[in-house]
């Protein structure tokens, strides 16, 4: 099915969500007509997505729809539960899930489980579950818009789980920014000004380029711990471990969209303040792992932010030169450090996947830290 025809069964105004990769086109489509608007608002979790929905829904009267990938789901226990129910507020929203590890379809690990109990997680919530395939006709998309509009007209949720493929199109977003410093060149100069340190990546594409870092430079992996899932927790885990090991300099490599999508955690991290944590934010203001879609942190100020909540050293870097003078700098102190790098959208081609499982990682990296 192509997303135009997609898009002619499904005759809502308003779209809220968090990119996903198996939705790109559903993505794409969304960013030519609406583009960021008031109509069309990329939140920063899916939790986000139910209040800005559950808003629309009371001010409007109308129906609104949320986009995630299937990963996200848990973002969405409590606000459907507790929000949307037809128990508590029965507010109709409809879903359209991103299905990833759905079984018998090659996928990464950390989202096989996932893909496993999606369509049991959204029935427990009470959330009436429709699946899009390679195989959904016209005339079977129509007839399934007809039940999903009944349910909604009822104010109840429905979700649209869409496999991967199913939503095809001739046209793919370009997004871009002005920045022209690459985040693996960025990342081979920090692991250079830290060989004894420990690392702590974000799921995505700066997990992968840290590996890569490693293998081209004939490195071990016993250092880094590679967080492939549970997105915007890798500074949580950076946290805790610094905490335990004051001895060690902890590097957390994080992402714009993974900080913006649990920044709370970046209070908490102030509140105890350790010194021996450097948090490292690879800031291209998108989310470029699946597909370069617009993160509000283009509007904020993070060196602001991180001051204000108790960090007591802020950098920001832009080009390879201001990055090498603020390692050279960050490296003299002994202070809880927030470390903004503003970085190009996009990867070499041949980027590669960790060759390890993430219990081989894990197992390794626990053996590091007692060394």
């Amino acid at each position: 099915m192509t997303v135009e025809e997609f898009f002619e069964e499904l005759r809502y105004e308003f779209f809220t969500g968090v990119p996903d990769s198996t939705l790109s086109p559903i993505c794409d489509y969304l960013m030519r007509h609406k583009g960021l608007s008031k109509e069309h608002i990329i939140a920063a979790n899916e939790g986000n997505c139910v209040g800005l929905a559950a808003g629309y829904y009371m001010a409007t009267g109308k129906v609104p729809v949320i986009y995630l990938q299937n990963s996200g789901i848990g973002n969405l226990v409590n606000p459907i539960a507790s929000l949307l129910n037809e128990k508590i507020y029965r507010i109709p929203c409809l879903f359209l899930v991103g299905w990833r590890g759905e079984p018998g379809v090659h996928d990464e690990p950390q989202h096989l489980f996932q893909g496993e109990i999606t369509h049991r997680l959204l029935e427990d919530l009470g959330v009436h579950t429709f699946t899009v395939s390679k195989s959904t006709t016209q005339e079977m998309w129509q007839a399934m818009m007809a039940q999903v509009d009944a349910l909604l007209a009822a104010r109840k949720q429905a979700a649209i789980v869409i496999s991967k493929g199913a939503i095809t199109a001739d046209i793919k977003g370009d997004y871009g920014n002005s920045y022209s410093l690459m985040r693996e060149k960025a990342i081979s100069q920090i692991v250079a000004q830290a060989p004894d340190d420990i690392f702590v990546a974000s799921t995505g594409k700066i997990a992968r380029e840290l590996f890569a870092v490693r293998e081209t430079l004939h490195q071990d992996h016993a250092k880094d711990f590679l967080t492939v899932g549970s997105m915007g927790h890798c500074s949580s885990i950076a946290l805790e471990i610094a905490l335990q090991k004051p001895e060690r300099r902890v590097w957390c490599l994080d992402g714009d969209g993974a900080l913006l999508m649990h920044m709370g955690a970046m209070a908490v991290i102030g509140s105890f303040a350790p010194a021996n944590m450097v948090h490292v934010v690879f800031n291209n203001e998108s989310h470029e792992s699946v597909g370069g879609y617009p993160t509000a942190i283009g509007s904020v100020d993070l060196c602001k932010v991180a001051q204000n909540v108790g960090y007591q050293s802020v950098h920001m870097a832009d080009t390879a030169d201001s990055l090498q003078q603020r390692l050279a700098e960050i490296r003299g102190q002994s202070a809880l450090t927030l470390l903004e790098i503003r970085t190009a959208i996009g990867s070499r081609a041949d980027l590669g996947r960790p060759t390890i499982s993430p219990e081989e990682n894990m197992k390794h990296f626990m053996l590091g830290l007692q060394a």
